[in-house]
């Protein structure tokens, strides 16, 4: 039999005359939320460098808001549907199931975006009860309805919507904190397998044993109800089993719990194969769904080798990471648009040739727009350059919108349609309408033609994003066969090939030997923990290489001594060379050529002027140490970093500090007319201040959108470095947690190697923990001092300058001389204390205000003068070595402008100068 999911049918009462019908003005009408969410979701995804916690908004938008309201409202309409009780899943019951859910979804983002827990319990909360609420409708409505012989897909619903408020539980657990050792990682993976294998998977599986034949317009297999009954426990069970381990035991015990959750799916999803057989896909509803449901076994099939591949909670959270987007894209979102394109045009009825039209208009370009989604997403999950994955991520974002116009113009017309209909009711009986015609297929040539249409768009984007990344593009390569006299060595037939292995910041062996004329083979292993690779100078290289990776470099045939390097900024001065010997005879060998020598094009003082994936080849090419001038005005209307610092927020030293930093790649001014693309943290350098009493806990979570690897190092906690000091590469996160133990102005950096290289370009800020005690002042401010090695304009740090301790440029908040040209205030008598700290990397700190004297000078940790000593002493000087910092205070004897400066003189005339005017 087929399965018609929503009367009328062929077979089923009259229809109504046409006009506003209530059942689809309600769908029309809940169904804007799910669209809604979408829409924030794309705008989300858009701005998703300007927002805090992105990465976890952007999930949860998706999940808690679009998939979440969808889940409730079509689960909904499928059991009242297959119980035969259409009208039971609209009015205020359900309406006020829907505020308390989005109210609450809104709340959990809201308190997770200024951080505030009990604003995430009370959002969770909501979310919890309303699908409660709504488990108990269901078993409610199984209890009114007769036996049917689907109702085994309300209890589906019913289990997954039991299941919500547990993982939901364990989502506001993590976001209060304070969890011990690797119970953050355990209750994450739970809370992501209750509520994506629970909530969402379950819901899938009940919902596709009626719906996929009705996609497929087919009967529904023999057996498929006894699968779904079959099947429920076994899911359950895994899931069960899984979560558990996840909770109590090592990772390999909760394998088995997910092989035996994905065997439920295989019980469940047997009927399907066969109806597909009987009936093969042929819209853009089927194909995604199905297309969905392979993302789902693929990302089950990884989740298990993650599992038995280690015994850390931690390493399965952060390799699980790498899911996100195969599942909620994938997986969730395929099968979510699937089955909206379906059901919206059902719902909207008005007659077989409404509803065909409805669904016509949803499925425009559909084999275009379906290869674009999973070729790109393909992309985006494999070791692509960034640039790719941005070009394939935006593929993404664009397939989506046109989906949600697709959506709001069929619901619009719909309408339109329905009170044309109306009208023309009210105005008499008119001519029969013509018969609808036949469901026609697309022609395969159609389909073939809209594929292959959608794979050239992703190929021109994987291609326009490799432009725009140079890393990821071929250098041109100069022949490794030409022999030191210029000729051209004479092959020998034969291949040495070498073991290289990565470890730390050499390669080892650094240096190999190959008999002239022989092709060279390079076979490296990365075994440290950034990313590397290996270029030849002839432009021969491997790709880069993360951790545990393995690349291949065929250096082709050899005939004279070749040098190469690790391409990655800096490290190439950090030592990360090798070596190509030439051994054996080589005249004879050699035939007459007009090949070059090659080289590199580096220089010999250490600077850098081939591919540094990031360096100083993204600049111009001009000079910007020569554009920098440092009696430059600023363009008209300049206003300098607010150097202020807040108050400590109001506690006893046992306050939570939750804090997102963004690894960001940015283009700033550093000087009037000089440009460097930094790497920072939020986007400035120095990174944001932050401030806290002893005793205070900071929570940091550091996500990486830049191009490279990066880390922070918080001189305020004392701990293990290894783990949270650890390299994340790009697109991960982690998530640092320290307790303010002593006072002082703390450092915070970057500690990838090189690290000064880092630091030097931007990857540094200040944390000020105050002294037990410490008076109130009229006035703060902070002031970070560091050094700038100008590379290109708009490029990156010279590594050549920074290794050799030559910097251009000397500021204090990371522009030269700002306060110069917009000073900092104080008005006669005021205290005014003032934070320095001496960011370097290399370069130490006088401070030093002109005209005035320091009566209290606080320096790493203690104060060094105090005021009412009987020696009447005062200070000139706070001085400060590289990472180092303090406090000073001082009240200013009259009106007028004091200079500030480091003095060390050379540098204050680079750029560390400033001025308070005081009134």
């Amino acid at each position: 039999m087929t399965t018609h999911l929503s009367p009328p049918t062929a077979s089923g009462p009259a229809p109504k005359p046409p006009g506003r019908s209530p059942r689809a003005l309600w769908h029309l009408g809940v169904n804007a939320i799910v669209a809604a969410w979408l829409a924030l979701f794309a705008a989300a995804a858009t701005a998703h460098h300007f927002l805090p916690h992105s990465s976890w908004l952007l999930v949860h938008v998706l999940l808690l808001g679009a998939v979440t309201n969808a889940v409730v409202i079509w689960s909904g309409h499928f059991a009242a549907s297959v119980l035969r009780l259409p009208e039971a899943n609209r009015g205020a019951p359900a309406a006020l199931r829907l505020v308390f859910l989005n109210a609450g979804a809104v709340t959990v983002m809201g308190g997770m975006l200024v951080g505030r827990w009990h604003a995430v319990l009370v959002g969770g909360c909501l979310v919890a009860a309303a699908v409660t609420a709504h488990a108990v409708w269901l078993v409610r409505l199984l209890r009114r309805a007769l036996p049917g012989r689907f109702s085994m897909t309300v209890r589906y619903y019913t289990a997954a919507s039991a299941l919500l408020p547990a993982g939901a539980a364990l989502g506001v657990v993590m976001a209060r904190g304070g969890l011990a050792g690797d119970l953050s990682d355990r209750l994450l993976i739970a809370h992501e397998m209750i509520n994506l294998l629970g909530w969402v998977g379950l819901t899938v599986a009940g919902t596709l044993i009626t719906l996929w034949p009705t996609m497929l317009r087919t009967r529904v297999a023999e057996g498929a109800e006894r699968a779904g009954r079959t099947a429920l426990p076994v899911l359950l069970a895994g899931l069960a089993a899984a979560v558990a381990a996840a909770l109590l035991a090592p990772p390999p015990l909760a394998a088995p719990g997910v092989t035996g959750y994905a065997g439920g799916l295989v019980i469940a999803g047997r009927p399907w194969l066969r109806e597909a057989r009987a009936k093969t896909p042929r819209s853009f509803a089927a194909w995604s769904v199905a297309a969905g449901c392979l993302w789902l076994a693929g990302s089950l099939t990884a989740l298990g080798g993650i599992l038995l591949s280690t015994t850390s909670w931690t390493t399965v959270a952060e390799r699980v990471s790498l899911l996100t987007a195969p599942l909620a894209a994938g997986w969730i979102a395929q099968v979510l648009l699937g089955a909206l394109s379906f059901l919206v045009p059902v719902v909207l009825g008005g007659g077989p040739a409404a509803v065909r039209a409805a669904t016509a208009g949803l499925e425009r370009a559909w084999p275009a727009r379906l290869a674009v989604t999973n070729a790109a997403l393909l992309l985006c999950v494999l070791p692509v350059p960034s640039m790719v994955r941005v070009a394939c991520s935006s593929l993404l974002l664009a397939v989506l919108l046109h989906f949600l116009v697709l959506l709001v113009l069929t619901a619009v017309r719909g309408l339109q349609s329905r009170r044309r209909a109306a009208r023309q009711g009210d105005a008499g009986p008119g001519p029969a309408p013509a018969p609808a015609p036949a469901e026609v297929p697309a022609a395969p040539h159609r389909v073939l033609g809209g594929v292959a249409f959608g794979l050239a768009v992703v190929v021109l984007a994987v291609a326009g994003g490799g432009a725009v990344d140079a890393r990821s593009l071929p250098v041109v390569e100069r022949s490794a066969a030409t022999g030191a006299d210029g000729g051209v060595v004479k092959p020998t037939g034969l291949t040495t090939t070498v073991d290289v292995t990565i470890r730390g910041m050499r390669f080892s062996p650094s240096a190999v030997d190959v008999p002239a004329g022989n092709r060279l083979v390079v076979r490296l292993r990365n075994t440290g923990t950034d990313t590397h690779d290996l270029v030849l100078e002839t432009g021969a290289r491997t790709g880069r290489l993360t951790p545990g990776k393995r690349g291949t470099l065929d250096a082709g045939v050899v005939g004279r001594d070749l040098s190469g390097w690790c391409s990655v900024v800096g490290h190439r001065q950090m030592g990360m060379v090798f070596a190509v010997r030439v051994t054996g005879a080589r005249g004879p060998d050699t035939v007459d050529g007009t090949g070059g020598t090659g080289g590199t094009g580096s220089r010999e003082d250490g600077g850098t002027t081939h591919d540094h994936g990031g360096g100083t080849s993204g600049g111009t090419g001009e000079s910007a140490a020569e554009a920098f001038d440092p009696m430059a005005e600023p363009a008209e209307g300049f206003t300098a970093r607010d150097a202020e610092l807040p108050p400590a927020a109001d506690g006893s030293g046992s306050t939570l500090h939750k804090r997102t930093l963004t690894v960001k790649e940015a283009e700033a001014e550093v000087a009037p007319g000089v440009r460097q693309t930094l790497w920072t943290f939020d986007g400035t350098a120095p990174g944001p201040v932050l401030r806290g009493r002893v005793g205070d806990t900071f929570e940091i979570t550091l996500v990486n959108d830049g191009t490279i690897g990066h880390s922070v190092d918080f001189h305020a906690g004392a701990l293990a470095p290894d783990r949270p000091m650890r390299t994340i590469q790009p697109g991960r996160s982690l998530t640092y947690r320290f307790k303010a133990t002593r006072s002082g102005v703390w450092m915070y950096h970057c500690s990838t190697m090189p690290m000064s290289l880092h630091i030097a370009n931007g990857m540094f800020g200040a944390v000020v923990i105050d002294p037990p005690g410490l008076p109130k002042a009229d006035r703060e401010y902070v002031l970070v001092q560091s050094e700038s090695y100008l590379g290109r304009q708009n490029g990156t740090a010279d590594a050549g300058k920074v290794k050799a301790k030559e910097p251009d440029m000397v500021a204090f908040n990371g522009y030269a001389n700002q306060y110069d040209h917009d000073p900092l205030t104080a008005r006669t008598g005021e205290r005014v204390r003032i934070w320095v700290l001496a960011a370097g990397p290399n370069v130490g700190s006088a401070f030093h205000v002109v005209g005035a004297q320091f009566d209290t000078v606080f320096r790493e940790g203690a104060y060094d003068l105090r005021p009412g000593g009987s020696e009447r002493g005062g200070a000139q000087v706070l001085d400060l070595a590289p990472a180092s910092g303090g406090f000073v205070e001082l009240s200013f004897p009259e009106a007028g402008d004091y200079a500030f400066v480091t003095h060390v003189m050379t540098d204050a005339e680079r750029g560390a100068h400033g001025v308070f005017r005081v009134r």
